[in-house]
């Protein structure tokens, strides 16, 4: 895993955010929406070496969306790493196809993540 600086993710963290994908926006009005009782998302923050789609610090809870690129065998490969080491550093990270954010966005079902080889 290479180690980029803080500076960096924060500068990458900023571009994704000013250019989200629609499936992004769609899921980031209806988080907005959700009760204040702990549920405060953030999008596209940096943790550790990543830079996460979507993020609730009090429930150390990390969303992914993604999209058909993620089915590539190399990317998916990057992906069971990257949830790995997030889930060894005590997130639950839970990942959603983009087509599910189209219809309800509050009500969009897990896709099944690939086992991980620990």
């Amino acid at each position: 895993m290479i180690m980029v600086s803080t500076a960096i993710r924060r500068a990458v963290a900023k571009k994704l955010r000013a250019n989200t994908t629609p499936h992004e926006r769609m899921l980031w009005r209806a988080l907005k929406e959700l009760p204040v009782d702990g549920t405060h998302f953030r999008r596209q923050t940096p943790i550790g070496p990543y830079v996460v789609d979507f993020f609730c610090p009090a429930k150390r809870l990390i969303i992914e969306l993604d999209g058909g690129h993620h089915n590539d065998d190399e990317t998916a490969a990057r992906d069971n790493e990257r949830q790995l080491w997030l889930e060894q550093q005590g997130y639950r990270v839970i990942r959603f196809w983009n087509p599910a954010t189209e219809t309800q966005p509050t009500t969009i079902d897990c896709h099944p993540t690939p086992p991980l080889i620990a």
